[in-house]
């Protein structure tokens, strides 16, 4: 029994000899352990100046101009701001600050050259049916053009248009007359005119069947009726033909002298020439 007890105590005594005030402390997510204590990190925008001690806290400071820490912190310096190098095609999206770094993007007709968009390089044009889409820039894709979606055309080789809608013809008051392409736009017109090219065929196909029912009607009459109503009309005709033609009643002629000078009279006029010639 002895024996144990002796190794009990051995065994203790190595345990103590081994162990730290520090291994049993646990500190929370905002602080840190500092010389067998807990201290507070520095807030987002801060840098640490000094340890805590038995009788002070944590010593923070706010970040020098162009400077930034965007987290909880133990750190004594604040990062940098990155510079958006124009000779690099790069310009100012958001101005950094204490919290936040600066971000940079591409110039207009530019994309980014890598993922890490150190340097951009020149777009490419993008050609017919494609357009530009500046969300891809922006994500740092290497190809900024994409095809026009249904309903959107580009008619243009260019670096910085994107795909334009269709026009609407319903808001305008007109129809479509020609569907759009992806790289074309929608061809509209009036209805009027639309309705008059459906009309005028519609006419012009009603006009026909009525000129060819005309023409079969006059065809295709019925020759006994037809007979009948020459057979009608002869009667009349030879009646007329056979009728006496009236001829002029010519009475006689007779030659008399007046005053010397013979003239022609009819007869039953004599008395009166006489009468005149006694005169």
């Amino acid at each position: 029994m002895k024996c144990f007890g002796l190794l009990g105590l051995l065994g203790a005594a190595l345990l103590l000899g081994c162990w730290e005030p520090g291994d049993a402390i646990r500190c929370l997510d905002r602080q840190y352990e500092h010389k067998g204590r807990c201290c507070n990190r520095c807030q987002p925008g801060e840098k640490l100046v000094s340890e805590c001690s038995d009788t002070e806290h944590s010593v923070c400071v706010h970040c020098e101009s162009g400077h930034y820490q965007q987290s909880w912190t133990k750190e004594r310096h604040c990062a940098p701001h990155d510079i958006c190098e124009d000779n690099a095609g790069l310009i100012v999206k958001t101005q950094g600050n204490t919290t936040h770094n600066t971000v940079c993007e591409c110039q207009v007709g530019m994309h980014c050259s890598d993922t890490s968009c150190q340097t951009c390089v020149e777009n490419q044009p993008c050609q017919h049916g494609f357009g530009f889409v500046a969300a891809k820039a922006l994500a740092r894709m290497s190809s900024p053009c994409e095809p026009c979606a249904e309903g959107t055309f580009s008619n243009v080789s260019s670096k910085t248009e994107p795909c334009h809608p269709w026009t609407s013809c319903e808001e305008k008051g007109l129809v479509v007359k020609a569907k759009g392409t992806s790289t074309s736009d929608v061809i509209c017109e009036s209805s009027k005119r639309s309705s008059l090219s459906v009309l005028i065929p519609i006419m012009a196909a009603v006009v026909t069947c009525l000129v060819g029912i005309c023409i079969y009607c006059l065809v295709h009459t019925n020759p006994r009726r037809r007979v009948q109503e020459i057979e009608a009309v002869k009667p009349r005709e030879i009646l007329e033909a056979q009728q006496p033609v009236e001829v002029e009643e010519i009475l006689p002629v007779q030659e008399t002298l007046l005053r010397g000078q013979p003239v022609a009279q009819e007869d039953g006029k004599e008395s009166r020439i006489a009468e005149q010639e006694k005169l």
